[in-house]
């Protein structure tokens, strides 16, 4: 990837809504070149998709989102990457990752409430082959999200007490 590109995806990559002409502003370069560098991008597959990222908790969204870490025995010919083709199918599946450690992949899921993503977990994953194990992990509370905070950091006083 040659700087131009470099540079760009980073900028986007911290801001999506930048505009060619303030990208080709920061650049030095012409409007003409951001635009052809960022359809080139988008084609070559590095930018997937433009987005928000959002605070649920701050837009009020009662839904439940969990981390799954499941363990697969690897299917020949094929890795874990059958287990992962069946798993990112499913609509409830947000975000998935191939791992090292104890686990294999990682799996970011949605859903309306606990007992949601207990059914994805029995009736969708665990019926599917070479899965040899799965751990939950539902998210409590949000700190930052992408590289960005969602609150600002409270002000702490430490009180002293004596006895």
């Amino acid at each position: 990837m040659d700087n131009l590109k470099t540079k760009l995806v980073k900028l986007l990559s911290e801001n999506a809504r930048y505009t060619f002409v303030e990208l080709a502003q920061m650049l030095c370069v012409s409007q003409e070149e951001v635009a052809t560098a960022v359809a080139q991008l988008e084609k070559d597959g590095v930018i997937v998709k433009y987005s928000a990222i959002i605070n649920n908790e701050m837009a009020k969204d009662k839904g439940v989102q969990a981390l799954i870490e499941v363990k697969v025995a690897p299917q020949k010919l094929n890795g874990f990457d059958f287990c992962a083709e069946e798993i990112y199918n499913f609509p409830e599946v947000r975000s998935l990752y191939l791992m090292s450690g104890g686990f294999d992949l990682a799996i970011f899921v949605d859903g309306k409430d606990i007992t949601d993503i207990a059914k994805f977990v029995s009736e969708k994953l665990s019926i599917i082959d070479g899965i040899v194990g799965v751990a939950t992990h539902f998210v409590l509370k949000t700190y930052k999200i992408e590289g960005q905070l969602t609150r600002l950091p409270e002000k702490r006083k430490r009180e002293i007490f004596q006895a």
